[in-house]
């Protein structure tokens, strides 16, 4: 490891100790507004609409969070980060918290001392290419010049599946996803290369989608999900368990528009805990009962997120895949709420 690299990363560890020092809920709820970072823009996910309102499959994660804690949806500054300002942003309390396609690794978890507090998506790194570049592999593409985003996973990705299929390519370095496509769009590279999730909610966005082809080769697991500092661990669990109860609603079939009634009382026991009918699991977290239920009214349980936000009814057209309920053959599961 490069000495620049290490000093970065103990840095980024000492900004992380310090900012937990202080409890984060307590901060949060002192300020009455939520401070989420995000990314500068992939859609579908996070970006402004028209009017500069965030909408989006992570934003919703924000906005269910900023609902539990402070009985708000709208209470949050969205702040965008680059792969690069991402984790200074977080370890040094300028965010509390992260929701920006941002992978789980060991280092990024235990290195930079980071938390992160489930998978809100499960991807994988692709290519995209003009079509008329006649290319259909990924191991095709030797010496091709590859749009790439820096301080992020999909460098070394890169790296490591050019080299082990023993081809070379030539980078292009960009800090944005938008920039990456301005770039790719004005023919500077040959190639842009990201998690397939914000290729095909890019590619959605041009104006002429069928010129460009989306390779067939996942070269990399990219579990993305919410990440919180490390030294606060009642901060992670109300992200972690905000996170989960979306992903139990939809299991149990509650939703954005009949949380309320059912908050009134079912036969189903876990369903009652849930929605604050039952039991006080909102008091274990500091939270009041009605947490969860606020929560999953906002934009409804996790298959409605999708739904709305990414889903194949959408112009993003992402079908479930992994990303589908654990009782369907997909990943995505919560542990129980009992």
């Amino acid at each position: 490891m490069k000495k620049s690299v290490l000093l970065g990363a103990l840095t980024v560890a000492g900004l992380a100790a310090g900012a937990a020092s202080a409890g984060t809920l307590e901060d949060v709820q002192a300020r009455g507004k939520l401070n989420c970072g995000v990314t500068t823009g992939v859609p579908g996910f996070a970006e402004p609409d028209a009017e500069g309102v965030w909408r989006g499959f992570d934003v919703a994660v924000c906005r269910a969070v900023a609902a539990a804690v402070l009985s708000d949806p709208m209470a949050v500054e969205f702040v965008p980060t680059t792969g690069k300002t991402r984790f200074t942003a977080l370890a040094s309390g300028e965010i509390d918290m992260l929701a920006r396609n941002t992978t789980w690794t060991f280092s990024r978890d235990v290195d930079l001392k980071f938390e992160f507090t489930g998978v809100n998506y499960y991807d994988g790194q692709g290519f995209m290419v003009p079509a008329d570049l006649g290319v259909s592999s990924a191991k095709d593409l030797d010496g091709a010049t590859v749009c790439i985003q820096t301080g992020t996973t999909t460098e070394l990705n890169l790296a490591d599946f050019f080299r082990s299929n023993n081809i070379s390519y030539e980078p292009v370095p960009i800090e944005t996803g938008a920039e990456a496509v301005q770039q790719f769009l004005a023919g500077a590279c040959d190639v842009y290369t990201t998690d397939a999730s914000a290729l095909a909610a890019q590619r959605a966005g041009f104006e002429n989608p069928a010129a460009y082809t989306v390779l067939p080769e996942i070269i990399s697991k990219e579990p993305l999900g919410p990440l919180v500092r490390h030294g606060d661990n009642v901060w992670g669990d109300i992200v972690r368990w905000t996170l989960n109860a979306l992903i139990t609603a939809e299991e149990l079939g509650v939703t954005a528009g009949n949380a309320k009634d059912m908050a009134m009382g079912t036969n189903n026991p876990e369903i009652n805990r849930l929605l604050g009918s039952e039991g006080d699991l909102g008091g274990m977290l500091g939270l009041d009962k009605e947490w969860a239920k606020r929560a999953i009214m906002v934009e409804g349980n996790y298959g409605e997120i999708f739904a709305n936000n990414i889903g194949e009814s959408t112009q993003i057209g992402l079908a479930r895949g992994l990303n589908a309920k654990w009782t369907d053959g997909g990943l995505i599961y919560s542990p129980p709420f009992r």
